[in-house]
């Protein structure tokens, strides 16, 4: 039979989950309730049909998720048969770090240390991520099976080879590993594949009218009034909107958009000229110091 493009990067990705699990000592994978997380998700499904996905989903809340993702993750959890674990950084929610006045502060304590503390403490040793190589260009340099040191720091110009696609699971005491299947994943096939299996996502990736606020030029939605930071000129409005990426939603960009199915939203995606995390308003260029302090 002759595979397509979608059915080779399929393939690939069930491989690495398999061969990555079969490896493992105690897998996790990393789940968002972003498009990526989700497909890679899916994937996993797939990957152990018809027994359970033997890795657990672990959720990092930075406590400034939007709601619909949330729910979004318990349902999905419940709906494919997966455990799922939510860790936060307690010590950082009780100082009050949020993300409009910590900026990378925030990023550091509510998404790296946190994610190190939940790897520590579920006792993991190969983590499975949704990033891919095309997101962002530190994202790029990593391999598909990318080794951590004991505290889960990243060197970048010490990498393991992967000639012919021959992964090396290999650990030295204290080493864990972050697994990439999606690494040869572009947005276009990431996209493709969802609307070819209809691959439900998260609600704010849907187009709806939204209570939004103008921030450096971008349109940001108030996810929760009441925790929102007012500024003395905002002027909320009501905007149909939709999400291309998804993070924190202070920090987080949406788009003006009419699309409402999986194919007008992929249509949206092929015709978009900028980069996808172009709607992060809180990337400043740090993202690879954070990967290399233990950020996935």
């Amino acid at each position: 039979m002759q595979l397509t493009h979608l059915d080779r990067l399929e393939a690939e990705a069930i491989h690495i989950l398999r061969d990555g699990v079969a490896e493992a000592r105690n897998p996790v994978i990393l789940f968002s309730g972003g498009k990526d997380s989700t497909v890679l998700a899916h994937l996993a499904v797939r990957a152990f049909h018809p027994g359970r996905c033997p890795a657990p989903l672990l959720h990092i809340d930075s406590t400034w998720e939007f709601r619909d993702v949330l729910a979004f993750r318990d349902s999905f959890a419940s709906q494919h048969g997966f455990r799922l674990a939510v860790y936060r950084n307690e010590a950082g929610f009780a100082q009050g770090i949020n993300p409009f006045e910590h900026g990378e502060m925030y990023t550091t304590m509510m998404r790296t240390e946190a994610l190190k503390q939940a790897l520590d403490a579920g006792g993991h040793d190969v983590i499975f991520g949704g990033a891919r190589r095309d997101e962002e260009a530190s994202r790029a340099k990593e391999r598909v099976v990318s080794v951590r040191s004991a505290s889960h720091g990243w060197d970048p110009k010490n990498q393991r080879p992967e000639p012919w696609k021959a992964w090396n699971w290999r650990l030295n005491q204290g080493q864990s590993i972050r697994a990439f299947p999606l690494s040869n994943w572009s947005e276009h096939d990431l996209w493709t594949y969802i609307v070819k299996h209809q691959i439900k996502l998260a609600a704010p990736y849907y187009a709806s009218p939204r209570q939004v606020v103008e921030r450096e030029g971008k349109l940001i939605v108030v996810d929760e009034p009441d925790r929102m930071h007012w500024l003395p000129d905002d002027r909320p409005r009501e905007v149909t909107v939709r999400f291309r990426t998804l993070g924190c939603w202070p920090v987080t960009a949406a788009t003006p958009s009419s699309a409402t199915t999986l194919e007008e939203i992929a249509m949206d995606t092929f015709s978009a000229r900028t980069s996808e995390r172009q709607g992060r308003i809180s990337d400043n260029g740090s993202l690879e110091q954070q990967k290399r302090s233990g950020y996935f």
